[in-house]
């Protein structure tokens, strides 16, 4: 596979995120339109989830923005946009279940999320140095420079792809809870699934741009080490 073939394979995988993206927009704004059969709110789901797990100390708090919805390990809080907070949807009491799924990974520890954890002060130093060491190295031939920037992208493609198990783990989780504990029918089933299903697309998407992106980097390195 040359570098040719691949960017176009990065062209057609940009275009899948941004589906993605207006999928789970619009997936969102359909069922935010169709109220819960048992009249819960996104906060009133992800409290009986989380208390039916024994984790009373984490709070839920409302944030503003939509979609903005996440778990924060480090004050142990689950944070919902202010439609999913607030409202008496699918949608919301979906994406409340999801996050509290990762709550209940902190509490078991679950694999996936330790590393993640663990890598992230790492990656999050590195992601930002790379771009800067591989575009000097291309400009001034510093092809070392430029590995050691791949290097560190691939740290970020790692922790990318170490998330795909770490949202499907947690989606998993919401939607045997919400049927277990009677937070949703058997009948809103399958919309809960086309809410979380259209999530999780994004973080595929995500992945497979970065995975696309560092071949490139790899193939136009090696490209250049050859032609010097």
């Amino acid at each position: 596979m040359n570098s040719n073939t691949i960017f176009l394979l990065l062209l057609l995988a940009i275009g899948l995120s941004f589906w993605a993206q207006f999928k789970v927009k619009g997936t969102f704004k359909r069922y935010s339109k169709v109220p819960s059969t048992y009249g819960l709110t996104g906060h009133d789901a992800a409290r009986r989830m989380l208390d039916a797990n024994g984790l009373y100390d984490v709070p839920i708090e409302p944030v503003r923005g939509s979609l903005t919805d996440h778990y924060d390990p480090t004050k142990r809080v689950v944070r919902l946009s202010e439609p999913v907070y607030f409202e008496n949807s699918i949608s919301a009491v979906a994406v409340a279940c999801h996050e509290v799924g990762h709550a209940i990974q902190h509490k078991e520890s679950y694999s996936m999320l330790v590393l993640r954890h663990k890598m992230f002060p790492i990656v999050n130093l590195t992601s930002r140095i790379s771009p800067f060491l591989i575009l000097a190295g291309f400009l001034f031939g510093l092809f070392n420079l430029a590995g050691i920037g791949v290097a560190f992208f691939s740290l970020a493609v790692l922790f990318q792809l170490v998330t795909l198990p770490v949202e499907f783990d947690a989606t998993n989780r919401a939607r045997r809870g919400m049927l277990s504990m009677g937070l949703v029918s058997q009948n809103e089933e399958q919309q809960v699934g086309k809410v979380l299903n259209a999530a999780a697309l994004t973080y595929v998407a995500a992945a497979l741009i970065s995975l696309l992106e560092l071949f490139r980097f790899v193939l136009i390195l090696l490209e250049s080490r050859n032609q010097n």
